[in-house]
Formats: structure tokens, sequence, C-alpha cells
């Protein structure tokens, strides 16, 4: 099918799918699917099945509740039809789609999930699905990405993660991983309910912990409610906060260039790579919490983070032939600096605690991108601070050693390096560089200290270090080399490098979703002419290939 360039950029008017309200302590989504609105023709979206346009609207919907409505403190995940809460991914889109589009499609609804989940742990954001129906494959998912779930017990609405059993997959947004690590489903249960169709239901769901309670149709929404209660009780959000207004993000798209305020984007087709330049601060940092909330979506590092988010989504999902990102930055590193000395004092302030939340999850959008990262360190660099993380994110980094350039390349690390901004295994990315002891060490005592290019090779934080002799030739060299290489062992690769020990819900997710579910998408069973998900709902028999090896 023709794919056009996908806008993650929304705002509630233009919702199709969700309903957002708000009530004191509870915020309510309600899902509502259009069945004619899907993102690209060719299918609808009956029984509240969603494809990347529904996720596109959550996902904007849950940055609003965490930015304008900082009261809230419980979300109900509800659903407008009856006797459905959602069947999950539609099936008819997943069998029309490209193979990096269903990929692409499965991360994202995966990060969505797994923000739902940071800002319960980080946040004190409860999450509670109120499963008022069939409650079928990336619509449990979604309900298991929630800290409760409640089932209607009416004697035929169940949870299922029917992919095995219909349409030779797996549940492709963390499904079997939540519900050994989170629920801690015993094995044997998982496996007689992933090869289940119809699901379990009722007061077994409770007793193989798939759900958290049931409670009878009469009986739910008041049960719901009651719930939603208690979970408020349980977070530290403000009582009485006023929010902010998430404006639109502004950007400038040309036939080789995406410009936004904070963040630059040169794409460079011909050979198959990317150069984003993150840009500090225009102004001095705010010197108190109402400086930061006068300037509200515009303040610095919640803008640049917002920019930067919407540049790492837009170039996964409509540039998928460019396979290495350079990574720049520009500006002053004090600015930087000042902004991190800020969020660090004020960190326990709402507004603040919110804006350290998105750079965190942007960051890891980075970590989990099958896209080679190499971050280029020039004079005119400002890998400080929190833009220095996004050196410690690169796979490479490559600093230029000239001792006539002026200013001099350098670059500073702050306390926002160690462990503020973990990655999805939860250490800091200085940690995974997997530095010595002694190297480490030796990093910490240089805090707000510049470090030169000498020194940065020798503590670990650069790859090397070329002279203004060698500078351009190594680094194309570099350049070359890499995209030459085969993009599905590099994503592969990557993955593996990426994620070291100690292994997380979010880095089993993350590694099961590029391994498994690269691989079983682009198998026959699944996607051949006879495939299960190409003949599902025709009537047609499934062929398989029955050899497992």
């Amino acid at each position: 099918m023709t794919e056009s360039p996908i806008d993650y950029r929304t705002e509630p008017s233009q919702y199709r799918h969700w309903k957002l309200d708000v009530d004191g302590a509870v915020a309510t989504l309600t899902l509502d699917v259009d069945e004619g609105g899907g993102l690209r023709p060719g299918y609808r979206l009956k029984l509240n099945s969603y494809d990347l346009g529904v996720d596109i609207e959550l996902h904007d919907a849950l940055q609003r509740i965490r930015f304008e409505h900082p009261t809230v403190r419980v979300v109900v995940l509800a659903s407008g039809k009856s006797r459905i809460f959602s069947a999950g991914a539609n099936i008819y889109m997943l069998a029309q789609s490209s193979h990096a589009w269903k990929v692409n499609f499965c991360k994202f609804t995966n990060e969505t999930r797994n923000g739902m989940e940071d800002s319960s742990r980080h946040s004190g954001l409860r999450f509670l699905a109120a499963c008022n129906g069939t409650t079928a494959g990336g619509g449990y998912e979604l309900a298991l990405a929630c800290d409760e779930i409640m089932l209607v017990d009416d004697r035929s609405s169940s949870v299922s993660l029917p992919e095995v059993a219909l349409l030779g997959v797996l549940p492709g947004t963390g499904g079997l991983t939540r519900l050994i690590d989170k629920r801690r489903v015993r094995r044997d249960h998982a496996d007689m309910f992933c090869t289940t169709p119809d699901g379990v239901r009722g007061q077994r769901a409770v007793d193989w912990r798939l759900v958290d309670a049931v409670a009878r149709t009469q009986e739910f929404g008041a049960k719901v409610k009651e719930r939603a209660a208690a979970l408020a009780e349980t977070s530290d959000r403000p009582r009485d906060a006023v929010g902010i207004a998430l404006t639109p993000i502004v950007r400038e798209v040309e036939e080789d260039r995406i410009r936004y305020r904070y963040v630059d984007v040169r794409l460079h087709r011909d050979r198959r790579t990317a150069t984003l330049t993150v840009i500090g601060p225009e102004q001095p940092a705010a010197t108190s919490v109402a400086g930061a909330l006068a300037q509200g979506a515009s303040w610095w590092p919640l803008a640049m983070a917002r920019d930067l988010d919407d540049a790492i989504l837009h170039l996964r999902t409509n540039e998928t032939a460019i396979g290495l990102w350079l990574v720049e930055t520009r500006g002053s590193s004090d600015a930087v600096l000042a902004v991190d000395a800020f969020l660090l004092e004020h960190g326990d302030h709402w507004f603040v605690h919110e804006v350290i939340g998105m750079l965190r999850r942007t960051f890891a959008r980075l970590d989990v991108s099958s896209r080679s990262m190499y971050a280029v360190v020039t004079g005119e660099s400002c890998f400080a601070g929190t833009l220095a993380e996004l050196l410690l994110a690169s796979d490479r980094a490559y600093m230029r050693d000239d001792e006539e350039e002026t200013p001099k390349p350098h670059v500073t690390l702050s306390r926002m390096n160690v462990g503020v901004l973990p990655t999805i295994a939860g250490t800091s990315r200085l940690e995974s560089r997997r530095l010595t002891e002694e190297q480490l060490e030796r990093v910490v005592q240089r805090i707000d200290v510049p470090i030169d290019p000498r020194l940065a090779v020798e503590l670990g934080l650069v790859t090397a270090a070329p002279d203004g002799l060698d500078w351009d030739d190594e680094l194309r060299q570099a350049i070359e080399t890499r995209t030459a290489l085969s993009p599905d062992a590099l994503t592969g690769m990557e993955a593996s490098l990426r994620f070291p020990l100690p292994e997380t819900q979010g880095t089993r997710v993350f590694g099961r979703l590029s391994a498994w579910q690269n691989w079983v998408f682009s198998r026959p069973n699944a996607v051949g002419p006879s495939g299960a998900l190409k003949v599902y709902g025709s009537g047609a028999p499934t062929k398989f290939d029955w050899e497992r090896v």
C-alpha cells in the first residue's frame, strides 16, 4: 500500500478515537474507535480495534494528563462500546502492512505502554483498566500496562492473547513478558492462556492473576469508581496545582531538511544518513519555578524534548532507509548546565518532575530505535549535562582534537548524567558504557568540569579523537563502512549491545520485539500466501511449514 508521511502531532479537538474527561483526581480515557477512521485506507477498525492513529492519540492524551492536568492521580481506561473493551490491533491493517510498518507500529505502541508504567513508577500516576467486555490481543496488552485490571463478569467477557492460535504471530507489544514478569502468571497457566483463542473469564481470570478483580454487570461501574478512588489515594501527585498548555510543536518540513525550534534535521538520502543537531537554550535558565511555569511548553528542556521526540518518531516511521543518525549539538554548555542545576534543585516540584520524565522517555526512545547513532563532537558542540546523554546514547562518538580549533572541543557532564535519566535497563548511560571502576570514578570527579578530547578518550567517553588532518577522512570512513553493512544484522547487534545487565521488563520487551517479532513477522507461517495473518477471516485454511528450527 502507498504510505504517505505520518504526523505524530495531534490534540484533543482532532481525536477520532479517544475521549478525555477529567473529574478531580480521576481522568477517564474512553476508547470509542471510529470504524472508518483508519490511518490508511483498506480496513475498518471494528470492535474497538486499533491502528497507529489510535495509539498516536493515546500518546498525546497521556502527555496532556501529565502536563495539563497535574491534579489527576488515576487514569481509568474505559470503552465507549457495549460489551467490548478492545479487540486489539486491527488484523486487516497488519495483513496489508509492510514489514517495516508492522514493526514500527509495535514499537511505538510498546513505548506508549511503557510510558504509562514509567509514569506510575516515577510520577505516581496510577492506571486502571475497566474492561467492560471482550478484551483481546493488544486490547489486553493495553490493560496489562495498567496498575490494575477489572473485568466485567457477565459469563461471556474474557481476556485473551489469541495471536499464536489465530494469527501465527506473537503478542507484539509486551504481552508475554508482562504476563510473566509483571503479573507473575504461572508458566503452565500462561501456556494455556496464550494458546486458547477464547481466553479466560470470570473468577478463573482472577485466580490465574490475569486480572485483579471481576464485578457483575450491574455493579461494574460503581466498583470501577470505588477502585479508582482507592488507587488515587496511593498517588503523591499534587492535590492543588494548575497545569500548563501543551502548545503545538512547530516544524518546517523541506525536501531534505526538517526544522524545529531546538532540533535541526538534515537528510542525506543518497548516503542513507541524517544529521540531527540539537540546540541548547536561547535564554538564561529560569530562576524560579514560577518562571519555568510561565514559560510553559516553551521552557527549553520541555520544548527541546518534545522537538527531539517528534523528530525521532518522524525519522523512524517516514525515513526507513536512513540507517545512520549523526548526532550533533550547538549552543552554550554553561547554559545547559545552568538548566541542569535548576532541574536538580527543583525536581520535587510536579512540573519540573514531569519535564525530567519527558527527557527520560525521549532519550529512552533513542535507545530502542533501530538506527545506528554516531555522536560528532567539534568546537561548536555543547555535549554538556542533559545533552551529553545524546553522546552517551550513541553507538560511537567521534571528537575532533585540533589544537588550532577555537573554541576547543569539550564534553561536560553534570549530575543529570549520574542516574537521573536512566535507560530502560534502569541504569545510567555512563554505567551502560561498561567503563572500568577507575574510569567511572574519575568521570564522576569531573562533574561540571570540561573534558578535552584526549582525556575523553582516556575516560572512555568517546570512541576516537582524530586530529584536524585526519578528521574528515576518519569520520567519512566510519560513516561509509557503517552504511554498507546489513541493516538487519546491525539492528540485532545494536539491540544486544545497548542493553547490558541488569535486565528489566523493558529490556526484555524490546529485545524480544527486535528478535522474535521481527523474525516471526517475516516468516511464511504468518505472512506467506497461506499464512495465518493473510488468510484470517477468509475461511481458507492456514498452511504451516511444520519444521521447528
